[in-house]
């Protein structure tokens, strides 16, 4: 099977690759491998309570498709939906083929072309597409093996070892004490929401990482979705939330004492009598 192009990953950013091509190239042939049965990559992958992006949808969702929820910060689900929108807006569905892993990627210099092999880890039957171009699309998690440092006396521990990349939706965690080792993303997701279930939670961490609290229900976009058309609104809302960015960004780099000041500020105001340091003050600059 030859296409112009292959993309490798059906996740956001594969789906996000499709869509521009129909969108601006509809006269080129691509096909998305997908290794697993389903679109969504992590946001279908990892199943741990409470998992949400940390970005906002106007920034990390596409700019060819509105966020039309009112939450700027969205939950796995909120995230699969959007994608089966513009999978079935854009026509995407019938260029998926499902159970396809990539095993080699080879290029021939004399025909300019791409072989990719693939095998289904169901049937370990192997396929191969030829293209042009390749897309890869396939995110940077070990999808077979999340990373598990290796823990010295581990194996005199009896009670329940889950990594969130498997886990188990059947895990009951009511009453007990529960240690979450880590301080990123994942990390304080998992903390606040399993929090009211648990006898005790204790985030363990090597270094704080920086924290704020952010509203998740943006004024401004709303005032600007309710006087402008969606599309108008949507990109006006991603341009102002990318300056941002921008700004917050440039700012860190350029004063770092005087932003890990204005960010420690902010974390004492959330907090109140509980003291900043050492749980929420990290050794490092903002950004490195």
């Amino acid at each position: 099977m030859r296409y112009d192009i292959i993309i490798i990953g059906a996740g956001l950013s594969g789906i996000g690759a499709a869509c521009h091509l129909r969108r601006k190239n509809p006269e080129k042939t691509f096909v998305i491998l997908e290794a697993r049965e389903e679109i969504g990559g992590t946001w279908s992958l990892f199943k741990y309570p409470g998992i949400r992006s940390d970005s906002d949808m106007y920034t990390f969702g596409y700019s060819f498709k509105t966020w039309d929820d009112d939450k700027s910060f969205a939950d796995a689900p909120s995230i699969l939906k959007y994608l089966a929108e513009a999978t079935e807006e854009y026509n995407i569905k019938d260029q998926i083929v499902f159970n396809q892993k990539g095993v080699s990627y080879d290029f021939d210099t004399t025909l300019n072309e791409w072989t990719v092999t693939t095998i289904n880890p169901k049937t370990q039957e192997k396929s191969t597409y030829k293209s042009q171009f390749i897309f890869n699309c396939s995110g940077y998690y070990n999808y077979d093996h999340g990373y598990t440092p290796e823990f010295p006396g581990f194996e005199k521990y009896k009670g329940v070892f889950i990594h969130p990349q498997k886990w188990d939706r059947s895990l009951d965690y009511t009453n007990k004490k529960v240690v979450v080792i880590g301080s990123g993303a994942t990390a304080v997701t998992i903390v606040p929401k399993m929090a009211d279930d648990v006898e005790k939670v204790t985030m363990l961490q090597r270094s704080p990482t920086y924290i704020a609290a952010l509203p998740n229900k943006d004024k401004i976009a709303k005032f600007i979705k309710a006087i402008l058309p969606s599309k108008w609104a949507h990109t006006l809302v991603r341009m102002k939330n990318i300056l941002a960015d921008m700004i917050f960004y440039n700012l860190c780099r350029r004063f770092p004492k005087t932003m890990k000041k204005f960010i420690l500020k902010g974390i004492k105001k959330e907090l109140g009598d509980f003291p900043v340091e050492p749980h929420f003050s990290p050794n490092y600059r903002p950004w490195d």
